[in-house]
């Protein structure tokens, strides 16, 4: 492989400074223009927002290994986390993929996502209800999470009561995503998946005896043959489904409050109406997205630039947020415009791995933000907010508002 010197670049993803502003990283990688290869990682990375778009539709670019060579195994003291991983969507792809994704997007549509609205709408109202005397609030805690996990939940058939012990497990088996996580933090992460599964088993077997309208009894109404769906896979897809629908969602509800307090306008304009809060919501999604990298494997050799080739079977990875301030994509990339006619961005992938829980992201953002902002439209930053200890996942600490 063809490694330039110019091309090699070196950024501590635990370093704080970054984390808080991996803006500054990316504008160096723009000017160097193309992939880089970052040192830290041990990885070609593609960071031009054309480039990022096609890999993500790319199939010589692939979630696993290919079939022919060694795939990836996690460590004997992760097993129930392999159990948990087993048959996700993130991990499969065709005809595995095709056929489970197909099975996921039925049983979306069974309970229309359009119906949740309503119960978005009453539970942003009573979290509020909670603080509104108070003057003040940690938007996180009392906001952004509780609202996501509950209704993903709801939607799968979780009774709420378990909504405390589904943010603690899934905040554990995260970090293992973030490629930089210690041992105890995997040892949390596989208790965190023993814990998901023993509830997940348990409320299969009730709804076998029991269906109700939730995704979990539909997923069970496909395991019919000639091709049924196994508990584990639905176990997988539900554990991926309580994960992702609220993980990334809290962070891109706290970074889209932080970016419109941050503006120069009246933040409550930005929320007016269904148009200019998906157009806020969208923009907000480009500027400061919640996730920064998704990793690929080439499933062939592949020549990513005049200079750069990875072989088959390497790691590349599939810089987010830095395609989605392309300065040759976007103009003025690093500024906050959801007016712009330019508009786009990478956050929720593409092709076959686009995100399957997008449209009700998107839902409970834009009911719960304009919810929000009618509710208390004098919101203000009670002091500057700083970022987890995260690069991967991009998301607050804490979000101080006041009123």
């Amino acid at each position: 492989m063809i490694r330039p010197v110019t091309r090699h670049v070196a950024q501590n993803p635990k370093d704080a400074a970054f984390y808080n502003n991996p803006y500054n990283f990316y504008k160096k990688l723009h000017r160097i223009g193309g992939p880089i290869y970052w040192q830290d990682y041990g990885f070609w990375c593609l960071t031009e927002f054309n480039a990022v778009t096609s890999a993500l539709k790319d199939r010589r670019f692939a979630r696993l290994p290919p079939a022919d060579m060694e795939q990836h195994t996690y460590p004997a003291h992760l097993s129930d986390f392999t159990d948990a991983e087993r048959y996700s969507l993130l991990q499969q792809e065709p005809p595995d993929h095709t056929r489970l994704r197909q099975s996921v997007n039925r049983a979306f549509v069974s309970r229309s996502v359009q119906s949740m609205a309503g119960e978005i709408r009453e539970l942003a109202n009573r979290c509020i209800d909670e603080f509104e005397a108070d003057g003040q609030v940690e938007l996180l805690s009392a906001f952004a999470t509780p609202i996501p996990v509950t209704i993903i939940a709801r939607l799968l058939g979780v009774p709420d009561h378990y909504c405390n012990d589904l943010r603690a497990w899934s905040n554990a088996m995260v970090r293992v995503y973030t490629m930089t996580q210690t041992h105890d933090e995997e040892i949390a992460a596989n208790a965190a998946a023993a814990s998901f599964i023993e509830l997940l088993k348990s409320l299969i077997e009730e709804r076998k005896r029991q269906p109700a309208n939730d995704l979990l009894s539909h997923l069970i109404a496909l395991q019919v043959p000639p091709d049924p769906l196994s508990d584990g896979q639905i176990i997988s897809t539900a554990i991926l489904l309580l994960n992702a629908g609220h993980e990334a969602t809290v962070h891109q509800m706290g970074n889209t409050v932080f970016t419109v307090l941050s503006q120069q306008t009246g933040a409550r304009d930005y929320f007016d109406n269904d148009a200019s809060s998906d157009a806020t919501i969208a923009e907000a999604m480009r500027y400061d997205a919640p996730l920064h990298i998704f990793t690929r494997y080439a499933q062939q050799d592949i020549q990513l630039h005049a200079d750069v080739t990875v072989r088959k079977g390497e790691q590349v990875g599939l810089l987010l947020g830095a395609a989605n301030r392309d300065p040759t994509r976007f103009s003025n990339a690093d500024q906050f415009n959801p007016q712009r006619d330019d508009g786009a961005y990478t956050t929720l992938g593409a092709g076959i791995h686009f995100c399957v829980g997008a449209a009700l992201a998107k839902l409970e953002m834009r009911i719960a933000l304009a919810t929000l902002f009618e509710r208390l439209p004098h919101l203000s930053l009670a002091d500057t907010p700083r970022y987890q200890d995260s690069y991967h996942f991009h998301g607050l600490q804490q979000l101080r508002l006041r009123w």
